[in-house]
């Protein structure tokens, strides 16, 4: 298979091709400007070695990361997913907006059944509106722990960045790897109700780097020109963590967020959560330095909890016939684990580029307003059992005090047939008791359980949330990620969101538009976008371990009057479950 002429353009770039390239099996016909692009993705067991361990992973088509998806703007995919593991599973186009393709969207009991076992389905959607780095994968527990991939939204024909045209793009995705079994560590959590095991190591384009015990070999390496401008396409694909990442010596400038642009700022350090994108232009030294550079990531954290305290290392190589074997290797200094301050200041830098070519739309006036506090809770301990979270309960998370209960068949179907009984439309818009969310934290920790609770809005309307911390077993920040929608970031602070004086601060001028957004350790995030995708639409912390544990929601947005305002009915492959 080899990439046909369809990607030459005014943005003709050399894209690293690594070890997790893929390209289409086959480009059908234009259609309204795009064209149809397809992929099949086979699930099945390959056996990988990592930090001196070897043993048997999930991965599409063998690879990990997994294959690179590559489109432009306009274009149809139609992917066909084949499972040949024991675990059902669900594949979601993380960012993706699904304008009426609902049914495309991927997580398991909310848009889908699950795949199960040596069944398929085909995954058929439109990139409409949207050009940048978004990724891939699974949708279904942990399993997007190995099974996640990079999807690269190119501009259309014709169309050029609003940036410098840079010499070659690389995507760089960050992960997890554990020495035991993804499934057998939150399936453990949530039966004893203790905190999950940690990781064992992060990893850059899957490969650990040289800081791990047994890992010199499996490191990324980016070999570079002197003098040359790179796009580097960051992705945070770990399961739990926030990561600060920098590389020695050198800064980047920030172009884009979530496959949105943004006005560009420099910086030489990053901060990256689990389900957000970065893409950076990295200006390379010139004359080439004798020298290599560490290109680090390490995580962000401030709850109470364990984590993953370790660090990921990629080398930054200069292509230089003249540099000696012995060459000095140069490490970046990285912010402190808890550097909320830090944080902070990097999550204010980023602005829309709101320009003329590439406008923007907020709200400026608000139809539907919601309050939702997010945090940690606990559930009692069941009779008869002994339970290892905090004062013998178990972990829960919640919003608005309800910890999601996923159905055993699909929300969308369930919604579009109206089969009753399987979710109520009584998600509570405020917290059901009020309190000061960051002040000193409740005695009362228990979260409201076993509901599976639903916002509906009307079609178009326009929507604010405020999504507000608790100190509720410790402040710490929440990696927000909204299905089927863009929002702007309009506002954010530390304590608790004021209604009376906060509003007035907020940015409807140039908020950055995003599908990932950290809820602040202690404080709060305000957010708005206009509901004009009907369908059924997930919310959720994207900490795979507070996500298992309830942190998550969901909206139903009505269809409008007009066909093309409307979801189309499934397709006829949809899984059952």
């Amino acid at each position: 298979m080899r990439f046909s002429g369809f990607l030459s353009s005014a943005v003709v770039v050399i894209l690293f091709v690594g070890c997790f390239m893929a390209v289409p099996e086959v480009v059908t016909a234009k259609h309204g400007g795009g064209v149809t692009r397809h992929y099949k993705f086979i699930i099945k067991m390959k056996n990988i070695t990592r930090l001196c361990r070897s043993k048997s992973i999930v991965t599409v088509n063998g690879k990990l990361p997994g294959p690179r998806v590559v489109a432009r703007e306009g274009d149809r995919l139609v992917v066909k997913v084949v499972n040949h593991v024991p675990n059902n599973i669900s594949i979601h186009w993380h960012g993706i907006r699904q304008l009426r393709s609902g049914w495309a969207d991927g997580p398991a009991y909310i848009t889908q059944c699950p795949i199960q076992t040596d069944q398929s389905y085909v995954y058929n959607f439109t990139i409409t509106g949207q050009r940048g780095t978004l990724f891939w994968h699974a949708h279904f527990s942990w399993m997007r722990a190995t099974v996640y991939g990079p999807l690269i939204i190119l501009p259309r024909r014709n169309e050029s960045y609003p940036f410098v045209k840079p010499y070659k793009e690389v995507p760089i995705l960050f992960g997890e790897w554990f020495n035991a079994d993804p499934e057998a560590v939150i399936n453990q959590s949530l039966r004893t109700g203790a905190g999950p095991n940690v990781s064992d190591a992060y990893t850059l384009n899957g490969l650990p780097g040289p800081l791990y015990n047994c890992s010199g070999k499996d490191t990324y390496k980016l070999k570079v020109k002197p003098g040359k401008t790179y796009l580097l396409r960051l992705i945070n694909a770990a399961l739990n963590d926030e990561l600060f990442f920098s590389i020695a010596n050198h800064s980047v400038t920030v172009v884009e967020a979530d496959a949105s642009y943004v006005k560009p700022f420099v910086t030489d350090t990053l901060v990256i959560a689990p389900g957000q994108t970065t893409n950076v232009l990295l200006k390379t030294k010139s004359p080439a330095p004798d020298a290599a550079f560490y290109m680090l990531a390490r995580p962000y954290f401030t709850g109470m909890g364990t984590f993953d305290n370790t660090t990921v290392a990629g080398i930054l190589e200069y292509e230089n016939p003249k540099s000696p074997e012995n060459a000095p290797l140069f490490k970046p200094s990285l912010p402190a684990i808890n550097a909320t301050n830090v944080v902070a200041n990097f999550s204010n830098m980023f602005k829309s580029l709101a320009t003329n070519r590439f406008p923007i739309n907020v709200p400026q006036k608000v139809d539907k307003r919601f309050f939702f506090t997010v945090g940690l809770g606990t559930n009692p301990c069941p009779k008869n059992q002994t339970c290892q979270g905090p004062n013998g309960t178990k972990f829960a998370a919640s919003m608005n005090n309800i910890s999601f209960a996923l159905p055993t068949t699909a929300l969308l179907q369930s919604y579009f047939f109206s089969n009753n009984g399987v979710f109520t439309a009584d998600f509570p818009d405020f917290p059901l008791h009020p309190f000061n969310y960051t002040g000193t934290p409740l005695n009362n920790t228990h979260v409201i359980n076993g509901t599976t609770k639903v916002e509906v809005l009307p079609f178009n309307a326009s929507v604010e949330v405020i999504m507000q911390d608790t100190s509720i077993l410790g402040a710490e920040s929440h990696p927000l990620h909204l299905h089927g929608y863009n929002f702007y970031v309009v506002g954010q602070g530390f304590g608790n969101f004021d209604p009376k004086n906060d509003p007035s601060k907020f940015n409807l001028v140039d908020p950055v538009e995003r599908n990932t957004v950290g809820v602040p350790s202690g404080g709060w995030v305000a957010i708005r976008f206009q509901a004009d995708n009907p369908g059924v639409w997930l919310m959720h912390c994207h900490f795979d371990v507070h996500l298992s544990w309830g942190l998550r929601m969901a909206w139903i947005v009505l269809g409008g009057k007009l066909p093309n305002q409307k979801l189309p009915p499934p397709p006829s492959d949809l899984p059952k479950c």
